[in-house]
């Protein structure tokens, strides 16, 4: 198979643009380990999963948190409808106007802080993993977690992994049949072994995941 993978910067690692990169990846893991062959033959082919980058993206991370995937969804719908995902726009907004798009107190602060920060997003796209996760958990409100999603999906990096995610740790306690669910700093040592294809592990988790208990693990 030949992946359509663009080789970026040394230090950025390899780039995720097709469902045959995803499928490479997937190929490597299920060789690695039986268990994900058997994930593989319960999930079927993984989503791509690539988004856009830039501000908006990481608005709509933030309008994600700490609520359902259906109630984020609901929110940034309204968001969108009234056109409050630019900087421009989220600086210019009220307080009302946040509000009635369904945004918290503290979620308003955070998409403030957001839209005041003056992100490169650009730049962003050929910077090292290291970087990427510095510039973004800068802003109040976005954490590794959010900082990691955005690189995989949104940057297309193949081999960053989101050991935070509470999906991603249960999905890895069923699948290896471990006695309890693996603590961020256990399940991100656990994760080497999937380098160089860490992104497409995370896929394959999720799709796990949501094979095993009907649900969605992320937006």
């Amino acid at each position: 198979m030949v992946a359509a993978i663009r080789e970026a910067r040394v230090d950025v690692g390899r780039i995720i643009k097709t469902d045959d990169c995803v499928a490479e990846g997937a190929d490597w893991l299920a060789a690695r380990d039986a268990r994900f062959a058997q994930a593989l033959e319960l999930t079927g082919p993984l989503p791509l999963r690539l988004r856009p980058d830039g501000f908006d993206q990481l608005l709509s991370a933030i309008v994600s948190q700490q609520v359902s995937v259906a109630s984020a969804a609901a929110i940034w719908q309204r968001m969108q409808n009234a056109r409050l995902v630019s900087p421009e726009a989220i600086v210019a907004a009220s307080e009302e106007d946040l509000r009635g798009a369904g945004l918290s107190r503290q979620k308003m602060r955070y998409a403030r802080a957001l839209a005041e920060e003056g992100i490169d997003f650009e730049a962003l796209r050929t910077a090292p993993n290291e970087e990427v996760f510095k510039t973004l958990t800068k802003v109040s409100g976005i954490g590794i977690w959010t900082a990691e999603i955005y690189a995989m999906f949104s940057l297309g990096r193949a081999d960053v992994f989101a050991p935070g995610d509470l999906a991603l740790q249960e999905s890895a306690r069923m699948l290896f049949d471990l006695d309890e669910r693996p603590k961020e700093r256990a399940l991100r040592q656990m994760a080497e072994d999937w380098s160089p294809w860490r992104s497409v592990a995370a896929r394959l988790l999720w799709a796990y995941y949501r094979v095993d208990k009907g649900r969605e693990g992320v937006r």
